[in-house]
């Protein structure tokens, strides 16, 4: 089976990264409308991603998956129009009117997909996407793996899910904690992560539960032992969270989860890569590791901080007076590490014994991470790892064939009227000559000389010889791209008669959308300015009942953050869902 692994892009820099260290395709945002509006980019920099990323057959995403004003809308209208004219392979999207204007006929046939900030956690809902004739659904991250499974088999459309990165503590597309409390919506890419904030939690009766703790703080995703059962089920592309993130990041992750992905099916893309290093995703940021809601509740929270964790190194076993002890440590100078919801940098390392840059709040007995470790850091900058297409050339009496791994074929014409006195040495001088493909985006997999009067050449002539034979074979891949094209999309009913503002209607477009899917409108996006007084802010399953084993006692409880605002919280304990609401009183 063929899989796809999907990586993030903040940068032109990073989305080359993604590409030579193993991605089938990538993410990236455009210069405006993605989620995280501080990771845009310029069409000539995504021109260059997708020039380069074509080569290797790799598709680029670009994430136009916020809502749109009725001015915005129009202005995204002549963005993908460019996008597509850059051949950029598909747009993820959360605003519905960029829907109505493809059912208009206002769009280039560019594929569409439907972001999971369209709150993509139903059958119905995924259904819906997949009459509509959308290729392709991203999951919402807090499906088990037999939700995923129940709603692989009922559809046909594409399935994408995450596998790696930060987690949102709400549903995607439901949180509008951030823009109550300050206007930045995480529905307009603008989300200032109240959620990694400290609060504190208390009962009606004033009783103080947890005090200044990172309450609404999630661990990192991290779903790499459920993907063989994940693309059994019927999962194609595997996602990983990250635009925000840096090159070595996207390096180390990308090519874990590349050799993760390899050993249970296909790639989508070409090409090798040759590795240099041994990945290992505890070493990059991480806020410790969550399977989320795969397998079930676990503890999926980090109350102490929102800040990366990294590896476990061990146990202090004694303190001195400026040292402490882990035995068998592996740490370097200049190292960071975390334990008990604070940190220190290594200034040394004899032995055993660890010199910090201070010694404050060390006890023995603390369990202590690696949260940065300088040598492999330094491996990932100095990394030389390249991905190259494998290729099988034929040299025939009067011509060089070069046939690559998806198939294209050309040839180059041998100027030579001479053949070879030692036929022996010319083969292995030719064999030799050919194999050098040194930074080319190539590397010979076999070398066939087939013919008895082997023409005599030159080394010099060989070397033009080689290069005329990649230059027209990679003409001939970008020529033969299999480019996608969306389908006309048709109307079909929303699972929904009636929807209110978490709709996110924000345009008369996906208003109009909507009624022509027959579901009624109430009221527009919180955004649009309507008040937030009895609107449910977040919507989550991490549940603070669960998390301080409340489950079964009737209690009231309230969240105050570091300014003093109070939050009350609302618990469905049926579908173990916990709801925030601005506290009136």
């Amino acid at each position: 089976m063929k899989l796809e692994l999907l990586a993030p892009a903040q940068n032109k820099e990073c989305a080359i990264s993604a590409i030579n260290y193993g991605a089938d395709a990538i993410y990236i945002g455009a210069k405006s409308f993605g989620a995280r509006s501080s990771a845009g980019n310029s069409l000539k920099d995504i021109q260059e991603v997708v020039d380069y990323a074509h080569k290797f057959y790799v598709r680029v995403y670009c994430t136009i998956n916020t809502i749109l004003d009725d001015y915005e809308i129009l202005e995204a209208q002549k963005l993908i129009e460019a996008l597509y004219k850059i051949n950029v392979d598909g747009i993820i999207v959360q605003d519905m009117g960029i829907f109505e204007l493809a059912l208009e006929g206002k769009l280039p046939p560019i594929q569409l997909y439907a972001s999971t900030q369209c709150n993509n956690r139903t059958l119905e809902k995924v259904q819906f996407f997949n009459k509509l004739g959308i290729k392709r659904v991203i999951l919402a991250r807090e499906l088990s793996l037999k939700e995923i499974e129940e709603i692989c088999k009922n559809t046909t459309c594409e399935i994408e899910t995450f596998v790696h990165g930060a987690l949102c503590v709400s549903y995607s597309g439901q949180c509008y904690l951030s823009h109550s409390i300050g206007g930045r919506s995480a529905n307009r890419g603008e989300c200032a992560q109240p959620c990694r904030k400290k609060y504190t939690l208390v009962d009606d009766k004033g009783n103080i539960l947890a005090k200044d703790k990172h309450l609404l703080s999630l661990k990192d995703f991290y779903a790499s032992e459920h993907i063989e059962e994940l693309a059994k089920i019927g999962v194609s592309s595997f996602k990983i969270e990250g635009r925000l993130k840096d090159e070595n990041y996207i390096k180390n992750v990308v090519a874990y989860y590349r050799q993760k992905l390899d050993k249970i099916g296909e790639k989508t893309s070409s090409g090798k890569v040759f590795l240099d290093f041994e990945p290992n995703v505890a070493k990059s940021f991480n806020r410790g590791f969550t399977d989320y809601f795969l397998e079930g509740r676990q503890k999926i929270f980090n109350f102490d901080t929102p800040k990366s964790i990294g590896e476990k190194i061990g146990k202090i076993e004694q303190v001195g007076k400026n040292y402490f002890v882990i035995k068998n440590n592996n740490l370097h100078a200049q190292d960071g590490l975390y334990f008990n919801g604070t940190g220190c940098l290594v200034n040394k390392v004899e032995g055993d014994k660890i010199y910090p840059n201070k010694m404050l709040g060390i006890k023995e007995g603390f369990i202590v991470y690696r949260n940065s470790d300088v040598e492999f850091e330094k491996q990932l900058k100095n990394s030389k790892t390249k991905r190259q297409i494998a290729v099988n050339i034929n040299v025939l009496e009067n011509k060089i064939e070069a046939i690559d791994e998806d198939n294209n074929k050309i040839s180059v014409l041998i100027n030579s009227t001479e053949i070879a006195n030692n036929k022996e040495k010319m083969e292995e001088t030719l064999t030799r000559q050919l194999q050098k493909t040194g930074e080319s985006d190539f590397f010979c997999e076999k070398i066939a000389i087939n013919t008895a009067n082997l023409p005599f050449l030159p080394i010099s002539q060989i070397n033009n010889l080689r290069r005329e034979l990649f230059e027209k074979l990679m003409q001939e891949r970008i020529k033969n791209y299999p480019k996608l094209e969306q389908k006309p999309l048709k109307y079909t009913d929303f699972p929904k008669k009636e929807m209110d503002f978490r709709a996110n209607v924000h345009n008369k477009f996906a208003k109009k959308f909507y009624e022509k899917c027959n579901c009624k409108i109430t009221e527009n996006s919180l955004e649009s300015g309507l008040s937030t007084k009895d609107k449910p802010l977040m919507t989550t399953k991490h549940c603070l009942k669960y998390a301080f084993n409340l489950c079964k006692k009737p209690v009231n409880l309230f969240l105050i953050d570091e300014k003093n605002q109070r939050y009350k919280l609302k618990f469905d304990c049926k579908n173990c869902q916990m709801q925030i609401f601005k506290d009136s009183n």
